[in-house]
């Protein structure tokens, strides 16, 4: 398969997840997280599926287009080892929808930064909100979600809290 046609798989597979994560999560009060906002487009996704919801983006650096930032206070800016243990106060409720997108294509240190990113990410949580991600992040207690039709297992996980 090309790179071409892996990333049109995965970016279909994420916006497919993160529609049906939308559905799950419609009645639930909390905000929701994204890891990773790179170009903005899945923060841009987020905002059309739940145009109520405060989104809090977590960002090394910001390089999106201008029209895919989110406001200062729903940015938390630096790396994650530093911004991720005191954001609780920032978002201020458990979040009912996370996404994260933190996969580089090193998978040591996918696994190394998805086994410190899971036990921080499970305390910013409510129960039954849903976490949609590109990597296993292994907390034993949440509970898988089907995938939507046409998503191969491994390719993107659905787990609610």
């Amino acid at each position: 398969m090309s790179r071409l046609d892996s990333f049109i798989r995965r970016v279909t597979a994420q916006r497919d997840c993160l529609n049906a994560a939308a559905v799950l999560v419609r009645d639930l009060p909390g905000p929701v997280l994204e890891f990773g906002l790179g170009n903005g487009r899945t923060y841009d996704h987020l905002r059309s599926l739940l145009p109520d919801r405060q989104i809090f983006v977590f960002e090394r650096q910001v390089a999106a287009h201008p029209d895919c930032i989110p406001p200062d206070e729903c940015l938390l800016l630096g790396d994650l080892h530093e911004t991720l243990d005191g954001a609780g106060a920032v978002i201020g409720a458990p979040a009912v929808l996370a996404h994260v997108d933190i996969g580089s294509g090193d998978p040591a240190a996918n696994a190394e930064l998805a086994a410190f990113l899971a036990p921080r990410l499970h305390k910013l949580m409510s129960t039954g909100g849903i976490v949609v991600s590109d990597q296993d992040l292994g907390i034993a207690e949440w509970e898988p979600v089907a995938l939507p039709s046409g998503v191969r297992q491994g390719r993107y996980f659905m787990r609610r809290v």
